[in-house]
C-alpha cells in the first residue's frame, strides 16, 4: 500500500486534495452514458488529487509517483464519455485544469496550455484576430484542449476539416514521461500518432499547438421533413457542396427533437418531425437555402432571424453526444452507439438500418470528411433493454457494413481498432516503463496475448480488486 501521508509530503507546493468526497467526484466522467460501463466503473476512485500549474510541478508529481509506484491518471473536465479519465488502479489524478494560459496567437495557429476550456480558447483566439479551432466538440464550453486532444476523435467542423487523426489538424504536443527522471519531449507530424486518442496511457501533455480557421457568426438553423431520410438526403448533398460553408450538419430522426430539445421545440411543428441541425456561414445562407428549398425541406429555426437566442443553446449542443445527453436527461432508458457508414452508399446504410430498428435506435448522424471524402458517422439513441440486446444490435449493424465503435469499452483497442495499437504500445514502453500512467485502458500493455476475435470483454484485473474492496 502506498504511503499517501509521505506522497503529500514530497508534493509539498503543489496543491493536492485528499478529501474522499472530492475526490470521487474528481475520478468521473460521463461513463455513465453506457448502462454496462456505469455498472462496472461506478466504484472506481482515485487517492489522491494533485492539481500542478505549470510544467514543472508536473515533472514534480510524476517524479513522486514514480518513485513510489504509484498509478496517475490525467483529467481535463472529465467530459469524456467511456471513462477514459477514470483511475481504474486508483491511485493519483492529475487534474490539469489549472494550467489553462493561452501562450501565443500566431496567422493560422495558437500555442496553450492543456487545461484551458475550449470555448475559452476560441474566445481568446477570436478576440485577438478574428480565428478560432477548426473544430471542437460539442462540450466546448466546459472540455479542455488536452482532454480534446487525447480523448477525442473529431466534432463540429469535422464536415469540413476531418478529425484529429487527419495530419495537420493537430501541429505539435509537448509532452512529459512517466520516468524516475521524466523527460519532456516536443512531437510533430507523424510522431503525434502516438500520443493522439491514447487517454494519456503514454505521456502527458502539457502544451498543445492546434491550428486555426477563419471565425464567422456562424448560424444556426434547423430544417425540418416529415421523413428522417428526407433530412439525410439534404444532409448529405449540402455536404457534397463545396461551395456552401457549413460547421455542423446532423440529421436527427423523430422523435428525438420534439421530446428532447425543450428550448427548440416550439420551432418544431410536431412530434413526428425529424431535423437537420446546420451551422451555416453567413455568406452562405443564401445558396443554403436556394438548395434547401429544391430539397422541400421546411426551415424552422434561424438565429439570425429570432427574436431572441436568450436561453436558446447553440445548434453545436443539440449534436454529437449532447444529443445523447439530452435524451438521458429526460429518459435514462436511453443509451447510444458510435456508428460508421463507409461511403460511397452510406446513405442506403442508413435507410436499412433505418428500415430494420425503427424507433428503437431513433437515427442521429454527423456528417464528416473522413480521408477527403465524405461520409457519416452515427451517434444513434438505442432504447436499451439488455446487455444481450445491445451486443445483438451492434452485431446486425457489422453484418451489414457499418462498424460500430463500441462506447460500452474503457479500453483504447475495444472502442474501435478491435486491435493493438503498436505505435502506441511501443511509445509506452519507452515513455512509461512501469506502466503506472492510466492504467487498465490499454490492453496490450496489460495483456498482450487477449484474443480480440473470442468475443470476450476484456476486465481490468485493478478493477477486480477495487470491486472486492468495496464489498
Amino acid at each position: 500500500m502506498a504511503d499517501y501521508a509521505q506522497i503529500k509530503r514530497d508534493l509539498d507546493g503543489i496543491a493536492v486534495e485528499d478529501n474522499p468526497a472530492l475526490v470521487r467526484q474528481k475520478s468521473r466522467d460521463f461513463y455513465w452514458y453506457s448502462p454496462i460501463l456505469k455498472a462496472e466503473l461506478d466504484h472506481v476512485t482515485a487517492d489522491l488529487v494533485v492539481s500542478p500549474k505549470n510544467e514543472e510541478e508536473v515533472i514534480r508529481t510524476l517524479k513522486v509517483a514514480y518513485a513510489h509506484g504509484v498509478p496517475v491518471t490525467p483529467r481535463g473536465a472529465g467530459t469524456g464519455n467511456y471513462g477514459q479519465a477514470m483511475p481504474l488502479a486508483g491511485g493519483i489524478v492529475l487534474n490539469l485544469i489549472n494550467m489553462n494560459k493561452v501562450k501565443e496567437i500566431h496567422p493560422g495557429r495558437v500555442i496553450c496550455e492543456p487545461g484551458i476550456v475550449i470555448a475559452e480558447l476560441d474566445r481568446q483566439t477570436k478576440a485577438h484576430s478574428g480565428q478560432e479551432l477548426r473544430f471542437h466538440p460539442s462540450t466546448a464550453q466546459t472540455a479542455t484542449i488536452g482532454g480534446f486532444v487525447a480523448g477525442g476523435s473529431g466534432g463540429v467542423g469535422s464536415i469540413h476539416w476531418g478529425g484529429l487523426r487527419d495530419l495537420g489538424n493537430i501541429l505539435r504536443l509537448r509532452v512529459v514521461t512517466m520516468e524516475a527522471e521524466p523527460r519532456v519531449l516536443d512531437l510533430n507530424a507523424w510522431d503525434l500518432q502516438k500520443v493522439t486518442h491514447a487517454y494519456g496511457t503514454n505521456g502527458i501533455i502539457t502544451e498543445v499547438e492546434m491550428p486555426l480557421a477563419p471565425a464567422y457568426d456562424w448560424v444556426d438553423v434547423l430544417v425540418g421533413y416529415d421523413d428522417y431520410m428526407d433530412a439525410v438526403r439534404l444532409a448529405d448533398a449540402l455536404a457534397h457542396k463545396n461551395g456552401i460553408l457549413l460547421k455542423e450538419v446532423a440529421p436527427i430522426a423523430a422523435p428525438i427533437p420534439y421530446d428532447f430539445f425543450p428550448r427548440h421545440k416550439p420551432f418544431i411543428r410536431h412530434r413526428n418531425q425529424s431535423i437537420v441541425v446546420l451551422m451555416v456561414a453567413p455568406h452562405s445562407i443564401e445558396p443554403f437555402l436556394a438548395l434547401t428549398q429544391k430539397m422541400k425541406g421546411e426551415v424552422l429555426f434561424r438565429s439570425d432571424t429570432v427574436e431572441s437566442m436568450k436561453g436558446i443553446p447553440h445548434a453545436y449542443e443539440l449534436g454529437w453526444n449532447h444529443t445523447t445527453l439530452r435524451a438521458l436527461k429526460v429518459d435514462p432508458g436511453f443509451t447510444y452507439l458510435q456508428v460508421q457508414y463507409p461511403g460511397p452508399d452510406h446513405v442506403a446504410k442508413v435507410a436499412k438500418m433505418t428500415e430494420i430498428f425503427g424507433d428503437e435506435v431513433p437515427g442521429h448522424l454527423e456528417f464528416i470528411k473522413f480521408d477527403g471524402r465524405m461520409q457519416c458517422s452515427g451517434l444513434p439513441l438505442v432504447r436499451y433493454t439488455t446487455r444481450e440486446r445491445l451486443e445483438e444490435i451492434i452485431r446486425i449493424h457489422e453484418e451489414n457494413g457499418c462498424p460500430v465503435f463500441n462506447p460500452h469499452r474503457y479500453t483504447l483497442e475495444e472502442g474501435g481498432m478491435k486491435q493493438t495499437d503498436e505505435v502506441q504500445l511501443a511509445f509506452k514502453k519507452e515513455t512509461d516503463p512501469k506502466g503506472l500512467l492510466n492504467p487498465g485502458k490499454m490492453i496490450a500493455w496489460d495483456n498482450p496475448d487477449f484474443d480480440f476475435k473470442a468475443g470476450q470483454n476484456y476486465l481490468f484485473p485493478g478493477l477486480q480488486a477495487f470491486s472486492e474492496a468495496g464489498e
